[in-house]
């Protein structure tokens, strides 16, 4: 059942209802353990903006992204900020630290209206010992974001340029979003250049020069928010891939 909110957002509020079921983490456990996951959620909307969890607080619980984007991001203290990443449709935010119990390691933003399901920390702990495929699903998903972590890393260590590094993220994001279509790849783009800056370690002024040279020599088009990739060969060369 669905019902409309104040932000335009159809509610999911019934895990067996939900399109994304067969995707994520928890969405398509056995019968029993997703009624048991299900008990425990508590549903909220929230707009663009609103901040879910900060960096270096301690765990109150897991946050289920069922409609929207959410940004997680850390910051030096310096004051500034890195994108580690945008948390989509059906993804958990806060999992590290509400299994580990140290606190939060980044802050969770929502880019976008969400809904989100909210499980507090001791239910959720009980409800992993009470569920082993739930547990080897999380431990799973915890493998996972690690290799992610790694080529994150890789790619901001040891990436040569700038230019590699947002070549290889405009490709990355065109493999998971992109819509094939007669003039190339089109991709909506919720980010603003601060943010991509943010995401690839530089400064704003330096993705808006390497996005004017891309357009320039009709590598990408740029319409608003949405960037289409036209030479995806040459943007593969750029990235060094």
């Amino acid at each position: 059942m669905t019902a409309p909110s104040p932000y335009g957002l159809k509610v999911i509020d019934n895990c067996f209802s939900c399109h994304l079921r067969e995707d994520r983490l928890f969405c398509n456990l056995p019968p029993e353990a997703l009624r048991a996951f299900d008990a425990l959620k508590q549903l909220a909307t929230y707009p663009k903006g609103a901040t879910l969890f900060v960096e270096g607080q301690a765990p109150r619980g897991v946050y289920v992204v069922c409609n929207g984007q959410v940004k997680l991001s850390m910051s030096s203290r310096e004051g500034r900020t890195l994108i580690v990443r945008m948390a989509e449709n059906g993804e958990v935010v806060g999992l590290p630290a509400t299994v580990s119990e140290l606190p939060y390691e980044v802050t969770a933003e929502t880019q976008t209206p969400c809904q989100v399901n909210f499980i507090r920390k001791s239910d959720f702990l009980a409800f992993l010992r009470s569920n082993p495929d739930a547990m080897l699903r999380v431990a799973q998903e915890l493998s996972t974001r690690y290799y992610s972590a790694c080529r994150e890393l890789r790619m901001l260590g040891l990436t040569e340029s700038v230019s590699e590094r947002l070549a290889g993220m405009l490709l990355d994001w065109s493999e998971r979003h992109g819509d094939r279509t007669p003039e190339g790849i089109r991709l909506r783009v919720s980010l603003t250049q601060e943010e991509i800056a943010q995401q690839v370690g530089t400064a704003r002024e330096t993705v808006s020069r390497l996005i004017s040279d891309l357009k320039k020599k009709k590598i990408i088009a740029v319409r608003g928010s949405i960037i289409v990739i036209q030479d995806a060969v040459a943007l593969k060369q750029i990235a060094n891939v």
